[in-house]
Parts: structure tokens; sequence; C-alpha cells
């Protein structure tokens, strides 16, 4: 697929996407998962240019604990704020095998500057080596411990939220429903970034998924790639892909959640399960706010400096939330 000759893609991210497909990088799910982490570490964190990083106040690394031992936090406080401010948790993407605090630093900085929010990063333990549920249970933990400790990280305990871009877009939605079923914590917001909601779909469930099956940096062999490793074992044991905590799409009951913001990317093979979603909690009386990022691509959170309309697509996406976070 030449993406240049694509009506309505972004100009800018077209050439980043001919410029991948010109120097033979690795797909983001090829070889090893350790290969897959490097590759996807040299195209992220490795090659960000100093003046790209978006100030904050402060930045510290941490830990929490978590239900098979410490799991390593990024604390990000936002500057020039000397009330209390919103606590959000933040979730990496990465098909739940790649990606880490460094290769999300960026978009946790920007969330952190935007929101005026401290940013708690969590490095859950990913697949294979912690399949599925691990990273679901490492994030339900994490949340509970933002929860409990708002009084020394943001200060105010009534805006905690959850934020999770791809498969931690995946994880945040959730822990959000895990949060509601046990009776707490009282999230004020979630904020779903490009997230994959439906592991047990077929290619053909959502046209989106065969529209940009390839060529758009996220293909469907990528997808597959990452399902084995987080799903294989479960698989294995005979369990269904239906589980709510694998597939929030299939919950049954979407009722009192915290309040929504739902981003979903044109070109994305996510695309259409990300609406499917925001219209199953609008009619489940969940508070939603679709954002359609029209020309964008799965992943252009990281990608601000591109164009922008890439830019654009990013503020609108925080903007959203930030007014979701901020509610009565």
């Amino acid at each position: 697929m030449t993406t240049a000759l694509t009506p309505g893609l972004d100009p800018g991210l077209a050439a980043v996407l001919e410029t991948i497909d010109r120097l033979g990088l690795p797909r983001m799910g090829e070889g090893t998962p350790a290969e897959a982490r490097a590759a996807f570490r040299r195209v992220t964190c490795d090659i960000r240019a100093p003046e790209l990083v978006v100030p904050v106040g402060s930045v510290e690394d941490g830990a929490l604990p978590g239900p098979a031992g410490e799991l390593r936090t990024r604390t990000y406080r936002p500057a020039g704020v000397a009330d209390a401010v919103p606590t959000v948790l933040f979730l990496h993407g990465g098909g739940w095998v790649i990606g880490d605090l460094d290769t999300h630093d960026n978009q946790a900085r920007r969330l952190c500057r935007d929101l005026g929010a401290v940013v708690v990063s969590l490095d859950y333990r990913r697949a294979p080596e912690a399949p599925f549920p691990e990273p679901v249970d490492d994030a339900w933990a994490a949340v509970r411990w933002v929860a409990e400790h708002v009084g020394e990280l943001g200060g105010d305990p009534v805006r905690v939220a959850v934020c999770g871009d791809s498969a931690g877009g995946n994880l945040a939605a959730v822990v959000a429903r895990r949060a509601r079923d046990a009776g707490g914590p009282a999230l004020a917001a979630q904020l779903l970034l490009y997230p994959g909601l439906d592991v047990a779909a077929e290619p053909t469930t959502y046209p989106s998924r065969l529209e940009n099956r390839e060529g758009y940096l996220l293909g469907l062999r990528d997808m597959e790639w990452f399902g084995t490793h987080y799903v294989g074992a479960w698989l294995a044991a005979g369990k269904e892909l239906t589980d709510p905590d694998l597939s929030p799409l299939h919950a049954t009951d979407l009722r009192g959640l915290a309040p929504a913001v739902v981003v979903v990317a044109e070109f994305d093979p996510l695309r259409d399960e990300g609406v499917t979603y925001a219209s199953a909690l609008t009619a489940a009386g969940t508070p939603t706010t679709l954002v359609r990022a029209d020309g964008m691509i799965h992943g252009f959170f990281d990608l601000a400096p591109v164009s922008d309309a890439v830019e654009a697509a990013v503020a609108r996406s925080t903007a959203a939330f930030r007014t979701a976070l901020r509610a009565p």
C-alpha cells in the first residue's frame, strides 16, 4: 500500500510512514518480543530530539506494590501549581508486549502539561512473560494504590482518573469497570486513546480492521502477533476471549462507569471498536465523548510535531479529557 496516495491521510503522517517503509524498519510485531521491544524503543525514545521533550514541573521514578512484586512507576507533576490537582494513572500501549516508561515518556508529559494534573505512569508486566490476566491485575493494583495515595500525589481526592493508549486503553477500560463493580475507587474520568476493546473479534467484525489492515503503523498481522503472546495461554486453557477483562466490549453492563473520552483515528484498524464502545457507553447512560481524529493513524498521540493537524488532534483529545476530569 502506498500511503502517500491515500486520500484524507495527513501528509505529515504519510511522510512518516513512507520513511519507515523506505528504511525497512521492522514492524511492531516482528521477531521475538525482545527484538520487537528494542525496535520500538529505537523509533520512539531513542530518536526523540531533546527540544521535542514536553517540559513539566518534575519527574520522579518510583515503585508501587503489585500482585507479584514491585512495579516501577514514573510520576510527572505540572509546573507552577500549588493547589490540589487531579491524579491520572497512565497505562502505556504496545500490544501488552512492547512499550515501557521510556517509550511513552513524552505522552505522559503531554498529559501532565495539558491537564494540569499529576500523571503516574505504570510499568506493568508484559506478555509473553506475564500474559493475560497479569497486566490487568497490575493495572487494578495500581489504580487502587493511586487512589489510596492521592494526598501525596495530586491531592484532589475526587479527581482520580485513568488513561491508556491502545493496549493501555484496553486496561484502562477494564479497571474503570472493575472500580465500579468493587465499589471504588471512585474515578472521575477515563481516557481511552485508540483502544483495543474486542480481542474476540474476527477481522470481518469491524470494517476498519479490513480497511486499515496494512500500511498504517498497526496492521492485522501485528495485532495477531500481539494477541498470540497475550492470550495464547488463556486459549490453550480452553477459556473464552469474550471475558470482559480481556474484551471490554463484551461486558454485559456498562452503566455507572466513570465519564469516558474515547479517541479513535480514521486510519486505524481499531477505529470501529472504539466507536462501538463509545456508543455502548452512551446507551448505558455513561457520559461519553467520542473524539474522531480524521486523517490520523494509530499512535498519532506521540507524533504531534509531525504536522499542525496532528497537534490539533492531540490538543482536542486532551481538552476533552480535561473537561471530563474537571466536571462537577
